[in-house]
């Protein structure tokens, strides 16, 4: 539990209940090394959730009509597990694979409780909390004919610094900074399929388990990261998930 600048141990499983304290004293924040503040059972991305970003992907591939047209519900897929790293944590360019990786600025949730064929009107109750996200995309591979392999390399999901509990995420300013210069700019309120809508159409398919993240898509502006940048991710109210490229 971070308290301010100090960061404290849960007293007790945050996914149990409602009486979930805080613990001894463990160090200052600015001692500690930040690992992924959880790993799901899956993490789930959703794609194509900002009309600009839309636009975006529609240009570079104009060969394909279908890319320019709203979808007509979520459009979501899995990455690995192994792809979670935390703060400060490196995101390592598959050299020799690829020769075009971006950063994805996102705003993931942590589900709280076990959940299938949620409402809508019921989906924000089966929230435990929010993170930064980054969904890194390896996007010159799409010989496959899906996202997978692309969005999968380990490293590719940078998610934290640490979830927060207390956030409205109807409208929070979202933007990626690469090197320092800004290059995404959006806010949650231009999500294309809202919170509740994608927890509630997710859960339809498969049941969410506690600790299970969404990732909610991205807006426009990805470009392009290469070894030695630095790429930082701030979510309105929760924070700066930080992440230095590495050659790997």
């Amino acid at each position: 539990m971070l308290d301010g600048d100090e960061l404290f141990a849960l007293a007790g499983d945050p996914f149990s209940g409602p009486d979930v304290g805080r613990g001894p004293h463990v160090s200052p924040l600015a001692e500690a090394q930040l690992l992924a503040p959880v790993v799901p059972s899956k993490l789930l991305a959703v794609g194509r959730n900002y009309v600009k970003h839309i636009e975006e992907m529609a240009a570079r591939a104009s060969a394909n009509p279908a890319l320019s047209a709203r979808p007509d519900h979520p459009t979501f897929f899995l990455k690995p597990t192994s792809s979670i790293v935390g703060h400060n944590a490196a995101i390592v360019y598959p050299t020799g694979q690829s020769q075009h990786v971006e950063h994805e600025a996102e705003l993931g949730l942590v589900i709280g409780r076990r959940g299938r064929n949620i409402a809508e009107s019921e989906a924000l109750d089966y929230v435990f909390g929010y993170l930064c996200a980054n969904d890194v995309s390896a996007r010159d591979i799409r010989d496959d004919g899906q996202w997978m392999r692309s969005k999968g390399f380990d490293t590719f999901a940078p998610l934290g610094p640490w979830i927060e509990t207390e956030l409205d995420p109807a409208d929070l300013r979202i933007t990626a900074r690469v090197n320092g210069q800004l290059k995404q700019d959006s806010r949650t309120s231009d999500l294309l399929f809202n919170i509740p809508h994608l927890i509630s159409f997710i859960s339809r398919a498969m049941t969410l388990e506690p600790g299970d993240v969404i990732i909610t898509g991205t807006p426009s502006g990805v470009s392009a990261i290469s070894p030695g940048d630095v790429v930082e991710v701030e979510v309105e109210g929760i924070g700066i998930l930080r992440n230095p490229v590495f050659a790997g």
